[in-house]
């Protein structure tokens, strides 16, 4: 298998420095995830750019987590379900609802819980939903700007779950104590 290299902002590619430079300002340090997207100053951006943007949707900051912890899972990725979760934990999210998240269970509120099956859906049928899946996010108080939110909010976690696939990102020991594997 390829090794990736966890790029630091002191040696990363020049266009992919800066990004590093505002990521480490606003967590403290850089993650794995984000040192090995650095590799392409496009990727790490872009990256960048979409979770910044993913504040900007119509989703509270909790509906925001449960649709990258939502992607994260249905796209088997060890890493962003350990990261997410400490995140989902930070922002204040019910640790019933990280805990069901974490497990592939049904949600204990149901709006929420319809978040998290149409982003499965998304990502499951590669955005070819049915009525019938849109009919239920509907239900549940999303609109249309919604659907378009959650488009993007797959998108977003697509380009690190693939990443950490690829390069089999190694856990940030920050991160450590929110270890995942999905069940076989």
């Amino acid at each position: 298998m390829t090794e990736f290299t966890i790029h630091t902002a002191d040696d990363a590619p020049e266009g992919a420095r800066e990004t590093l430079q505002q990521v480490e300002q606003g967590y403290g340090f850089i993650p794995n995830v984000v040192g090995v997207m650095a590799g392409s100053p496009a990727l790490v951006k872009a990256y960048a750019t979409l979770s910044k943007l993913l504040g900007e949707t119509r989703f509270s900051a909790e509906e925001q987590q449960v649709a990258i912890l939502s992607v994260s899972y249905a796209n088997g990725c060890d890493y962003c379900m350990a990261a997410h979760s400490m995140s989902a934990e930070k922002t204040g999210v019910d640790p019933k609802v990280i805990e069901a998240l974490r497990a592939g269970r049904s949600l204990p509120d149901e709006r929420l819980d319809a978040l998290r099956v149409f982003v499965q859906a998304l990502v499951r049928k590669q955005g070819w939903v049915e009525e019938a899946d849109l009919k239920a996010f509907h239900e549940a108080g999303f609109g249309q700007e919604h659907v378009l939110d959650a488009i993007m909010a797959v998108g977003m976690k697509t380009l690190s779950n693939y990443t950490n696939h690829i390069a089999q990102t190694p856990l940030d020991e920050v991160f450590a104590d929110k270890q995942w594997k999905k069940a076989s």
